[in-house]
């Protein structure tokens, strides 16, 4: 997957923060720590941590339930950021529709500087969460997850975050309404109406299938590695990833079968080498 990159004139992040381009921004005092992916400023505005999500904790909203090692993910970022400066960078939409900041957040400490978003991936307090309108730094991100997950840090090792089979159709339909990562490979793939579908099974009125809508589809066309999806330009056209595994990324729905809506390739890995 590509890494969004900006005008010529973007400003670099610290030293041995973060290779991807970011946008330069401002350096300001974090005043508190909402919880895992949200600070306040001192200046009176929140910071969402774009890229990732942490466990969600409560925070005043009626009969919800913390998420394993929400309370663990805050306390990590107060470790990190709390009372301290960071430094803005941007990649993308810069507010979102609770008029937080959308940021890529870094901290220098002790010497050190810490991209926060990458650290907490690391230490296994959160996932990535990109979204189409910001997706910088992708790649790096990932990596940290990766890493994480294969050494089972934080919520990596309880079931609540596994990786999810897509072959488990009963197991799927359980986490309706939750962000989850689901594996599997993929039986048929095509565009119909515009509208792109990969089906993990034989039966899409049953089975777990990922979408996009005809807007979307369009990106995932034009880009890395969905390149291999050449073969769909025609209505109904066979595609290259069938029997390919993916990772897929998203919230899981219900429609027919446990259904992910996908709005941009970060979204989705491929998990086997093309040939």
């Amino acid at each position: 997957m590509a890494v969004l990159l900006l005008a010529a004139t973007s400003l670099v992040p610290p030293a041995g923060a973060a290779p991807c381009e970011l946008e330069a921004g401002e350096t300001l005092q974090v005043a508190d720590v909402i919880d895992g992916d949200t600070v306040l400023l001192d200046d009176g505005r929140e910071v969402r941590l774009t890229g990732i999500q942490a466990p969600k904790l409560p925070l005043g909203r009626a009969g919800f339930e913390a998420w394993p090692l929400a309370d663990e993910a805050r306390d990590v970022l107060v470790e990190l950021a709390g009372k301290k400066a960071v430094t803005l960078r941007y990649g993308g939409a810069r507010i979102d529709r609770h008029n937080r900041i959308l940021a890529q957040l870094f901290v220098t400490s002790g010497g050190e500087t810490y991209w926060l978003q990458q650290e907490m991936l690391r230490r296994g307090l959160a996932r990535v969460y990109t979204f189409s309108d910001n997706r910088a730094c992708d790649e790096e991100l990932l990596s940290a997850e990766r890493t994480a997950r294969a050494e089972g840090r934080g919520i990596w090792s309880n079931p609540f975050y596994a990786v999810r089979d897509a072959a488990d159709v009963s197991a799927l339909e359980r986490q309706t309404g939750r962000f989850e990562l689901v594996e599997g490979e993929v039986v048929s793939a095509a565009l119909v109406r515009g509208r792109l579908y990969l089906n993990f099974g034989d039966d899409y009125r049953q089975d777990f299938t990922v979408t996009a809508g005809e807007r979307d589809a369009k990106l995932f066309l034009e880009t890395e590695p969905w390149l291999l999806l050449s073969g769909t330009a025609g209505e109904g056209a066979a595609s290259p990833l069938a029997g390919r595994k993916l990772r897929v990324r998203g919230w899981v729905e219900r429609h027919n079968g446990p259904e992910i809506r996908v709005t941009h390739p970060e979204q989705i890995e491929l998990l086997d080498n093309p040939e």
